[in-house]
């Protein structure tokens, strides 16, 4: 059976066909970085507008590249939770017309749970159950994964994601758009010891929770001291602006690690996985292969060409076809994340 994936959550449009084995027959994405680059960050509507634009070509380019016609697949899938909400509608508005006119079941992403899925995928082993760590520009989240269709909340950011703090940071500094992939580059030529930032909630072992917002405001006070704002200051040094990120990524690093040991301890889980875009930072690869190595953890992180938002990693997909869970066409989005209480551990 051929499955077509959409993805469109946020700023990429993405289409994969994906067979029930798990072999990828096609992928495309269209990417709106330049769109979103001026506004240093993404811009809701101009993200659907564009979106709008996309799927369509996005959808034939994909099926043209697999060598199938619509006539060839099984069921369609679509991420339809977290995201933003018109991105989100047109991904599953393309999703709906295809299932209506090819009279094919329909089929609903959690776009976090794929991410991990897209270790799973990528590795060819069996993954679960594993902790699992999304940590990306719009969620940094703790998962307990039973299975492919049990995944429990552990914890998460209680403000900004790390993906979002690296972009502020790069925004603060002048550093092009997007932030992550600048910051980790200015900080391979800086001192991780150069500042010492505060490590946000990292010595809170009763809680599997992140904060970022506070970090970097305090990179904006190193940059124009604590109550100054002048935006017309001048652009620090060179050797400045790469100390300032390899501290600060540093501090990101140790959060995410520390808080990532903690959950396998308390989980008693012996496999770490890891997805999102921020997953494609070296120094948190290098720093997560150090300290699973130590704990004699298997540690699995997506290939960098599935840590940033594809259809690809939609795979899921698949393990939900298999058990018979299809949707309704009455469908509708779920544009936040459904947070709810995170699970209960022992201390």
């Amino acid at each position: 059976m051929n499955l077509l994936i959409l993805e469109s959550t946020c700023d990429e449009t993405a289409a994969a066909v994906v067979n029930d084995r798990l072999e990828v027959l096609a992928a495309a994405v269209a990417s709106q970085d330049r769109l979103h680059e001026q506004y240093r960050g993404v811009v809701p509507e101009i993200a659907a507008r564009a979106h709008v634009e996309n799927i369509l070509p996005v959808i034939e380019t994909t099926l043209r590249r697999a060598g199938l016609g619509l006539q060839d697949l099984a069921a369609v899938a679509v991420a339809t939770t977290p995201g933003l909400a018109g991105s989100l509608l047109v991904g599953l508005v393309a999703a709906k017309t295809l299932c209506v006119a090819l009279r094919l079941p329909l089929i609903a992403i959690n776009h976090l749970h794929a991410h991990i899925y897209a270790c799973r995928l990528a590795s060819g082993e069996e993954i679960f159950p594993c902790v699992g760590l999304v940590v990306s520009g719009g969620h940094t989240s703790l998962y307990r994964c039973a299975s492919p269709l049990d995944f429990q909340l552990l914890g998460g950011t209680i403000d900004d994601a790390a993906g979002e703090a690296f972009d502020k940071v790069a925004n603060m500094l002048g550093l092009p758009y997007p932030g992550g992939p600048a910051v980790s580059r200015a900080a391979r030529h800086g001192d991780p010891r150069a500042y010492r930032f505060s490590r946000p909630l990292l010595n809170d072992h009763e809680r599997l929770q992140f904060s970022f917002s506070g970090l970097k405001t305090a990179v904006r006070y190193q940059i124009a001291g604590p109550g100054r704002i002048d935006p017309g200051a001048p652009r620090p040094a060179e050797q400045t602006i790469a100390d300032l990120c390899a501290s600060f990524q540093e501090a990101v690093v140790d959060c995410l690690v520390g808080k990532s040991l903690l959950a396998l301890e308390k989980t008693g889980l012996k496999t770490l996985c890891v997805g999102g875009g921020v997953a494609a930072n070296a120094r948190l690869r290098e720093r997560l292969a150090e300290a699973t190595a130590r704990a004699g953890v298997r540690l699995l992180v997506a290939p960098l060409e599935l840590c940033t938002d594809n259809a690809v990693m939609g795979a899921i997909a698949v393990e939900r076809l298999r058990a018979g869970l299809v949707e309704p066409l009455d469908l509708d989005i779920t544009a936040g994340l459904v947070r709810g209480p995170a699970l209960s551990l022992p201390p």
